[in-house]
């Protein structure tokens, strides 16, 4: 039986893309791959860091979602715990049903 998978998104400062893709790529041992996207933070939590945040009232964010399996979720986190301490990336774990490729050029 292959291990539980998950799926791991983290939510960060659009300011953190550089430095989090390039994390994340160099964790090559636990992390395959990544989806990003934009995203628009709301909420008494979520810090509006410019003027133009507090005008739209919501912070520019970013969404990073990787599937692995939970051992190596929960060692990234750790490690991402320590690389970004202080950075407020909000992340959480969800349970993955089915992953995989739907190949169009198979027969």
């Amino acid at each position: 039986m292959s291990a539980e998978r998950v799926c791991l998104t983290l939510v960060a400062a659009r300011s953190l893309r550089s430095e989090l893709f390039d994390y994340l790529s160099e964790q090559g041992d636990l992390v395959s791959g990544f989806t990003a996207s934009d995203a628009a933070g709301h909420g008494p939590e979520v810090q509006l860091q410019s003027a133009a945040e507090r005008v739209r009232g919501h912070a520019d964010e970013l969404m990073v979602r990787t599937i692995l399996p939970a051992q190596d979720a929960t060692q990234l986190l750790a490690r991402l715990k320590t690389a970004f301490a202080g950075s407020r990336i909000i992340y959480w774990v969800i349970p993955v049903l089915e992953f995989g490729v739907i190949d169009v050029g198979s027969s």
